[in-house]
């Protein structure tokens, strides 16, 4: 499947939250959106990036995961104009859904990153490892401790780094890619 195509029938994340959100969906969205908070540095970062990204995030307007995640995308965009996010419903598109399982499950939100220029160059989701590791103190509880306890950062500000930190790294993929270097010039 040529998941670039799918990119280009994606929409901008308040085209994809009209179409397919309820009204308490679309204000449970309105009100992550609100709350993501980019430090200084987080910024400064986005700012510098440079090589020009296509992000597809398959998704579902009813999703909590959805919901409490895909707004941090849209402060990375506005911070980086390189960034160009498109989301697509999961639903409409079994297709996609079928070849992003994760784990043999249908799961969202899956986000594929691409070039400038449509090769796929890596793919990240459903939820980040702060919050799994959320996941882990609440459900197994002092029965399976993970070793690593992060205190201190709500998890929204944790989730928010671990996105940037998988956004970063294809950032630098990109740009340190001999094949882009080469058609840039740098």
């Amino acid at each position: 499947m040529n998941l670039f195509e799918k990119f280009r029938l994606g929409l901008p994340c308040a085209d994809f939250i009209a179409r397919y959100a309820n009204d308490g969906q679309k204000q449970r969205w309105r009100q992550v959106h609100e709350q993501v908070a980019l430090t200084a540095a987080q910024r400064e970062l986005l700012g510098a990036f440079r090589r020009n990204m296509n992000v597809l995030c398959l998704a579902g307007a009813w999703c909590g995961d959805c919901i409490n995640q895909c707004p941090i995308f849209e402060h990375f965009a506005a911070a980086a104009p390189v960034l160009q996010v498109r989301y697509l419903d999961r639903d409409e598109h079994a297709d996609a859904q079928r070849e992003l399982q994760i784990n043999g499950g249908n799961r969202v939100p899956v986000v594929v990153f691409f070039s400038e220029d449509g090769l796929e160059i890596g793919r990240y989701g459903e939820r980040t490892l702060s919050k799994y590791r959320q996941m882990m103190r609440d459900q197994a509880g002092d029965s399976c401790p993970t070793g690593i306890v992060l205190r201190g950062d709500p998890l929204l500000a944790q989730v928010t780094q671990d996105w940037l930190n998988e956004f970063e790294r294809v950032q630098w993929l990109l740009r340190l890619s001999p094949r882009l270097r080469q058609i840039h010039g740098d």
